[in-house]
């Protein structure tokens, strides 16, 4: 359960439509590209990450489907961001009228946009520094709110435009009005 990255730098760039008909031609395995043009292979999750996942992933959909905000998507959705990357966030949350921006072609394929939301939950052979990296990412390509946990060493580091990395020891929540009005994530289940 390691992901692999691979440096083409010297012998091509992978190009967006290059990605597109590697993962099309490779649908069996899960893959990212990094703004560089670095391939990176993801591995499934194991067991207790993938129960985690959608545990978290179910609270936003419940939540959206109440307030009808927008748009929520699992680890299988891939963004192609503005900085030249493909993503796929663990949680990711887009505002419908950015949503209903995309023609039907663009929704079908990898959006072309950084959701205005993402969450990361480090699992046991994901690399932290790594995923902070990725999470640098997600801000220079304009999400709104980005929540990494990290349930091994009990924290969540928040990335907010603009401001410092904030980062919290086991909150028994996570809320943020400004982006996600009346969601509430409640967190002390994955602390224990």
């Amino acid at each position: 359960m390691t992901a692999f990255t691979i440096d083409f730098s010297s012998i091509t760039t992978l190009s967006g439509e290059q990605f597109d008909r590697l993962c099309a031609d490779n649908p069996e395995i899960k893959f990212e590209r990094t703004p560089a043009g670095e391939l990176v292979i993801m591995s499934p999750t194991g067991g207790e990450t993938g129960k985690d996942n959608a545990e978290l992933s179910s609270d936003f959909v419940i939540w959206n489907r109440g307030t009808k905000l927008g748009v929520v998507f699992d680890s299988s959705t891939c963004f192609r961001l503005p900085n030249g990357g493909d993503r796929s966030p663990d949680v990711a949350w887009v505002e419908q009228s950015r949503w209903d921006a995309l023609t039907p072609d663009q929704r079908r394929k990898f959006p072309p946009l950084c959701p205005d939301f993402v969450l990361e939950l480090l699992s046991p052979s994901d690399n932290l520094h790594t995923t902070q990296l990725k999470m640098q990412e997600y801000l220079g390509s304009g999400i709104r709110l980005g929540w990494l946990i990290n349930p091994e060493d009990q924290q969540v580091e928040i990335y907010r435009p603009g401001q410092p990395v904030e980062v919290l020891q086991a909150p028994s929540s996570l809320s943020e009005e400004s982006v996600l009005p009346g969601f509430t994530l409640l967190l002390d289940w994955l602390w224990k």
